[in-house]
This record gives C-alpha cells, sequence and structure tokens, in this order.
C-alpha cells in the first residue's frame, strides 16, 4: 500500500435480493458494498495539492477491487457507485481526491468492464453517518434500469481524522424495474 495511505479497517456488506412487491425472481441480485477507513494524512489543516492523494489511490483501488470481487463471489458485475465520509476534521475534498479516475482505473481492469462514468457522493460526517451511494450500469449511464444506490452507515465511522472510502457493485437490475429505455442486453449485445 502507498506509505501516505494508513488503514485502520474495513468492511464488506453483501446483500442478496430475492423478493419485492410480492414478486420472486429466481437467480438473486447481489449487492456489495467495501469500505477503507483511513488515517486523514491532511487533518486540521488546507493542503493545496492533493496529488499524493490521487497518486495513492492507485494501490487503494487495486485493494478495493479485490475486496468488492470477493464480496461479489461468483456473480458478474452490472453496475457501480462509488463514495467518501470524511471526519469532521478534514475535507470533503480529500476523499474526492481518493475517488478520481486514478482510484476506478484498477476497478475497472479488475471488473473487466466500466465504460461508463461511475456516480459518485462525498460529505464531511461525524461518526455513524448515513451516505447514500448512487449507482448505474457500469457500461451505459442510459440503462435506467441500474439507476439505485446503496445506503450506508458506518458504526464509529468516520472519526474525526479519518476517510472512509466506499465502491458498492451490483449484480443485476432493481427488482420489477419497468421504466422503459436502454436494456442490460441491448448494451452487451452493441460490445
Amino acid at each position: 500500500m502507498h506509505p501516505i495511505l494508513n488503514i485502520r479497517r474495513s468492511y464488506s456488506q453483501i446483500e442478496d435480493k430475492n423478493e419485492l412487491a410480492g414478486r420472486r425472481i429466481s437467480s438473486p441480485v447481489r449487492k456489495i458494498s467495501v469500505v477503507t477507513v483511513l488515517e486523514n494524512p491532511y487533518v486540521g489543516r488546507y493542503v493545496e495539492d492533493l496529488g499524493p492523494l490521487i497518486e495513492a489511490s492507485v494501490d487503494l483501488g487495486k485493494l478495493m477491487a479485490q475486496m468488492a470481487l470477493d464480496a461479489l463471489g461468483s456473480h458478474k458485475p452490472q453496475g457501480y457507485g462509488k463514495g467518501g465520509l470524511v471526519g469532521l476534521q478534514g475535507e470533503a475534498e480529500h476523499a474526492s481526491a481518493l475517488l478520481t479516475t486514478a482510484f476506478a482505473g484498477p476497478i475497472r481492469a479488475a471488473i473487466g468492464g466500466g465504460k461508463a462514468w461511475i456516480s459518485s457522493m462525498v460529505k464531511q460526517a461525524a461518526p455513524g453517518a448515513t451516505i447514500d451511494i448512487p449507482m448505474n450500469h457500469i457500461d451505459d449511464v442510459y440503462v435506467r434500469s441500474h439507476y439505485d444506490g446503496v445506503t450506508l452507515s458506518l458504526q464509529d465511522t468516520p472519526m474525526p481524522d479519518e476517510i472512509a472510502i466506499i465502491f458498492c457493485l451490483t449484480s443485476g437490475a432493481r427488482l420489477n424495474a419497468r421504466v422503459g429505455g436502454l436494456t442490460h442486453e441491448e448494451v452487451m449485445k452493441q460490445e
């Protein structure tokens, strides 16, 4: 791991959804979230150049890609999203620096796709705050069935001097999605 990043702890959350509104599906949709909590190297002070965080995020992306694939198991990724929580002695910009294309590149490589931008949310927050991570299709943002989200609240995270970086994957669309538009299958045929 890059020397600027001190990982304090990590989390993985797995949800398998089989039924919604009385309609059961044959194969569950798996939605996962992985979180890495880091010591904020810029806590309590303004730093003009966040380049070192952006550079360090490449290693973080590699680590979190493996965490996400482990949690996804045999399911294939169809949707993704990312976000960050920054403790009250830091700035939301610190999480943003860890979530650029430098972070996302290793994840895209690991999941074998990812032409679409990755929806993102960052905020400064106290421990236990809730964050909603927006999600979309991995290869085309116009696949409406994959507009979704993950809501997380992490106990004791982020502490005032921490940054929690979050990455989410889903193996399918929202259950019972029926608002039309481009489908996952149509996107796959275009490739």
